[in-house]
């Protein structure tokens, strides 16, 4: 019987050794587990304190990977038990089988049969072989910025009122008067867009090149009101100017192509064009405009230019008829496209403004553009511009990989905003509204501040120039005002090559006219005390 029984217990330890080889093999095969000595000390997990709103969950995952990645727990090291966890933590042990079965899935850790769990070596972080752990370990390199990216970093255009609550602030620019926008209007508009529209059409993707509705309404209010020539399948939708002029010099400048830009001109636009490549050539302009003559003699070749024909930034000139034909006529010898940044022109204080450059274009060069920022409201971030039907299929196929679909919704509202003629009459009150407001700078100016301060006439537009006194720098005085919670920018700031006498832009579109004439007398206070070398008091 002894005989017996030794050879059933035999045959025991042979089954139970084979079972436990067959279950090794298969979690091993299946589920990446590992097989390590049962002796290995765990290591100690200490986890900081959870943060407010984080899961039990998520704390411990978080908690246990980032102590993985940042080498706090090494490769191969043996964790704690989760029942050991859930005692010392005082979390249920499910959450923790959770976060180790995440953490599992992820390649974090390891499970092994009957010894616990163990930080997977992963060779990226282990030595691998001996020849390896001969060589010295390699320096990090930090990625590094492309020569583009270097160009973009360099070109900055921050807000100058960044940090600073704009409702405190007089003469604000680059904003319209929001408190006279029919924002009730508006938002009926938007609701019945949803209402009426089918998901699929509002939900969906869109157009790479805007919402058919829309562009069909810009083309007939621009060909309307403006005189521009071009069809629905012309106009491309953006987010504003900037982006339209983003397109256009990727599709037309290589690297160190040169770009006429006035002087003085809009910032923005001059270090977009900088930071994509191109080598900027500053244009003067004067009472008629950009001065082709000058711009032929810096560089008769440039592949492209800059204008604001109907109301130049930040002089507010409008461009003469003989100077739009000088640049039209120069484009077609060189071969060049001409931006026509129309933002203004539908603010023009003139009985009769001249219609758009891009109507009197006959071979195809202008580029017509403008934005709903100012005419509307900043946020809505809608923009457009018209090309010439050979550049149809080329701005396509940009669009397609660079911005692929506009907003539609926002799209589908402002189309319905313009066909019912609520952007018209919107626009008619705008237009009485500044006028009001710009008169009451300028009679205010004339009558107060006359000895630091002299107003440029103003035709169209948001802006006005204050010519200061020549004793008055004017970023000093800018940087005083802006301590008195007055905006305006130095003129300075806006030249290329040009030194102009020091002026102030000033922007009254966004200011009531009570604010106007109280921030009329700060600015004296202010300008006067630049003057006579003493600070303008703080409580002016």
């Amino acid at each position: 019987m002894s005989v017996i029984r030794c050879a059933g217990l035999a045959m025991d330890r042979f089954a139970r050794h084979i079972l436990t080889t067959w279950m090794g093999h298969f979690f091993s095969s299946r589920h990446h587990w590992i097989a390590v000595s049962k002796t290995a000390a765990p290591v100690t997990l200490a986890l900081r304190p959870r943060a407010d709103g984080a899961t039990l969950l998520r704390w411990l995952y978080d908690e246990i990977r980032l102590a993985i990645v940042e080498g706090r727990l090494a490769p191969g090291a043996r964790l704690p038990s989760t029942r050991a966890i859930a005692q010392q933590y005082r979390v249920a042990r499910g959450t923790v089988v959770a976060a180790f079965d995440h953490l599992i899935a992820e390649g974090y850790i390891q499970g092994s049969v009957g010894s616990g769990s163990f930080v997977r070596r992963m060779t990226a972080l282990s030595a691998g072989s001996s020849a390896s752990r001969m060589r010295p370990r390699a320096t990090v390199v930090a990625p590094s910025l492309s020569v583009r990216g270097r160009r973009l970093a360099s070109n900055p255009f921050r807000l100058p009122w960044a940090g600073h609550d704009p409702h405190e602030l007089t003469f604000l620019a680059d904003t319209a008067a929001l408190e006279a926008f029919p924002i009730r209007t508006w938002s009926r508009i938007t609701a019945r867009c949803l209402r009426r529209a089918a998901a699929d059409r509002l939900l969906n993707h869109g157009s790479v090149l805007g919402l058919p509705a829309l562009r069909q309404a810009i083309a007939a209010q621009a060909g309307l009101m403006r005189g521009v020539k071009c069809s629905a399948e012309q106009v491309v939708i953006t987010a504003g100017t900037q982006q339209s002029l983003d397109v256009i010099a990727r599709l037309v400048l290589d690297d160190g192509d040169k770009v006429w830009m006035e002087d003085p001109g809009y910032v923005a636009v001059t270090r977009l064009l900088r930071a994509s490549g191109a080598q900027v050539i500053g244009v003067p302009v004067d009472e008629e405009g950009i001065d082709c003559a000058a711009g032929a003699r810096r560089a008769r070749l440039a592949r492209l230019a800059y204008v604001t024909p109907s109301c130049q930034f930040p002089l507010g000139n409008t461009m003469s008829l003989q100077r739009r034909l000088d640049l039209l006529r120069w484009a077609g010898e060189a071969g060049a496209v001409i931006f026509e940044d129309d933002y203004d022109s539908q603010l023009s204080f003139a009985d009769r403004p001249l219609v758009a450059l891009q109507s009197l274009d006959r071979v195809g060069c202008v580029v017509y553009s403008n934005s709903f920022s100012k005419m509307l409201f900043p946020s809505l971030r809608l923009g457009f511009f018209i090309v010439p039907e050979r550049l149809v299929d080329a701005v396509t196929a940009a669009r397609s990989v660079l911005e692929r679909f506009p907003p539609v919704l926002e799209q589908a509202a402002l189309a319905e905003f313009i066909t019912a003629g609520h952007m018209e009459q919107h626009m008619r009150r705008m237009r009485e509204l500044y006028t009001e407001r710009l008169q009451t700078l300028t009679e205010v100016a004339t009558r107060e501040i006359p000895d630091v301060l002299k107003l440029a006439p103003i035709r169209s537009g948001l802006q006005i120039v204050g010519w200061l006194d020549n004793g008055i720098d004017d970023v000093a005085a800018c940087r005083a005002a802006f301590a008195q919670r007055i905006f305006s920018a130095p003129l300075s700031r806006h030249t290329i090559d040009r030194t102009l006498p020091p002026a102030m832009v000033l922007f009254p579109a966004a200011t009531d006219v009570r604010a106007i004439r109280r921030g009329v007398e700060q600015l004296g206070n202010i300008l006067r005390g630049l003057q006579s070398g003493t600070a303008a008091p703080a409580g002016a």
